[in-house]
């Protein structure tokens, strides 16, 4: 399919599919003697478009120069700013023909949704604080329009088919593969996405309020947010007792916000770069100093965690460890990666005390548990 793109107007309805979708946020001319910039962002568009496939310009001035609906237009642009992969602000303020008033509120709301880009000229008044906050979010600049445009296009790439409700998820969630995997799993069931909100980014973690149709229920489901991480390999280092509750398993303590009274046990584990059983062996030695070879590892299968409320998998390894290896674990000092504010401190307790004294949360009782029963 060859490049191609569409503009679309204020209150028009947005095609059904595309690649990638771009809103022209700024300032709109108060008077028709005052020539509006957006055309000259659209050629530039055009010209540099370099996708294959559809791409979208949502352009917020009426097609005939005719506004006879503010709540309308207001809601079109809130729609429209939320289907967009990037939303290109360009502010060439002029206080007394193109104040950008309503482009203030607007930058205020986008700058950190990791969508924007800024653009103005050099002599532009009252930029300065929109400048500041774009330097502090990580929003790309530029001084001209061809370079605002650029810097858009830069991160679309080549864009992504979507269609439906498949629209509503930016490129910077479509790209993720934690996304890609729980989107997946809904397809294979039958389940067609028919909407769906960005409430939150933070890194690769992100949580998405979605509108489903239930194949199996033939109903609608919208009251549910789906959250998304990379997957996580965990692993249960045992040393056998005579008794299933005198099994000694390692754990590390360390302070997690969300736990309630600030410091949590759980098994040494996390996520990152390579296969499962690579990301386990080096969580270990990260968390606890124990250097294990992979030969010792054994694998227990993958479950969702939380399967309520996240998407993501743990991986689930065990070793069986020796008495040395136990003795040195107890004398360790603390560990982690430090330039993640990670410190563990490795605790060693006994399967029965774990349960009696609910040292750790239901799901990694669970973990434990399924390890111990099937090795013993």
């Amino acid at each position: 399919m060859g490049a191609d793109l569409d503009v679309v107007y204020a209150r028009e309805e947005p095609p059904d599919r595309w690649e990638a979708a771009v809103f022209l946020a700024g300032p709109t001319p108060r008077s028709p003697e005052v020539a509006s910039w957006r055309p000259a962002a659209v050629a530039a568009l055009r010209e540099r478009w370099r996708g294959h496939g559809r791409l979208v310009v949502f352009v917020p001035e009426h097609r005939h120069g005719v506004h006879d609906d503010y709540v309308g237009q207001v809601e079109w642009e809130e729609r429209c700013l939320h289907l967009s992969d990037e939303v290109i602000f360009y502010v060439p303020r002029d206080l007394a023909t193109m104040p950008a008033f309503t482009t203030n509120v607007e930058w205020g709301m986008w700058h950190d949704s990791g969508r924007a880009v800024f653009g103005a000229p050099p002599q532009a008044p009252k930029n300065r604080y929109l400048l500041h906050y774009a330097a502090k979010s990580g929003v790309p600049t530029a001084g001209d329009l061809p370079a605002t445009v650029a810097a858009a296009l830069d991160r679309i790439g080549a864009g992504a088919s979507r269609t439906g409700g498949e629209r509503e998820i930016p490129l910077l969630l479509w790209r993720e593969e934690s996304l890609q995997r729980w989107y997946a799993g809904q397809r294979a069931a039958g389940n067609a996405l028919l909407g769906a909100r960005v409430v939150f980014r933070f890194g690769n973690h992100w949580g998405l309020h979605v509108r489903m149709h239930v194949a199996a229920e033939r109903r609608v489901k919208d009251n549910e947010v789906v959250f998304g991480r990379p997957d996580v390999s965990a692993v249960v280092l045992h040393r056998p007792g005579e008794t299933l509750d005198e099994t000694e398993v390692v754990l590390v303590r360390e302070f997690r916000s969300p736990c309630v009274n600030g410091f949590v046990h759980e098994l040494p584990g996390g996520s990152g770069a390579g296969a499962p059983s690579e990301v386990a062996l080096g969580e270990v030695e990260e968390e606890t100093g124990l250097v294990l070879d992979a030969a010792r590892l054994r694998a227990h299968g993958t479950r969702q965690v939380n399967a309520t409320m996240s998407g993501h998998r743990a991986h689930l390894f065990s070793a069986r460890i020796t008495g040395g290896e136990l003795a040195r674990l107890r004398s360790s000092g603390p560990h982690g990666l430090a330039a993640d504010g990670e410190r563990t401190y490795v605790e060693i307790a006994a399967f029965g005390r774990i349960r009696r004294e609910r040292l750790v949360d239901w799901s990694c009782l669970g973990m434990i548990a399924e390890v111990l029963l099937e090795v013993r």
